[in-house]
């Protein structure tokens, strides 16, 4: 294996190769909020997937915190995508498009 292959990632002498802080931010939003379905992996519960919004995690937070309370129904954010418990498109729809943002629903 040449060193220009190489996947070393830690060593012994030196630590961490590449620091976390090297990660590249989550990508930001292209404008267009969608908001799917999707039941996989999840032994057959559905949740509303919410990407696309151009903000940053603590307004993400707030946002989704503000969603699941007006839905009434759980949820969480992770990597940037907001999930809401339970088949809730329509209402997230119209919520979002209040708040002034561009929503289209994607997938089935």
């Amino acid at each position: 294996m040449g060193a220009n292959n190489s996947r070393l990632v830690y060593s012994t002498g030196i630590g961490r190769i590449n620091p976390e802080e090297d990660k590249p931010a989550r990508p930001r939003g292209d404008g267009i909020v969608r908001i799917q379905r999707q039941t996989s992996g999840r032994k057959g519960k559905g949740v509303c997937l919410i990407s696309g919004i151009d903000l940053d995690d603590d307004a993400l937070q707030q946002l989704a915190a503000a969603l699941k309370k007006k839905c009434g129904c759980g949820g969480a954010v992770k990597d940037g995508i907001i999930e809401i418990q339970g088949d809730k498109r329509e209402l997230l729809k119209t919520l979002l498009e209040e708040k002034g943002m561009k929503v289209k629903l994607a997938g089935g």
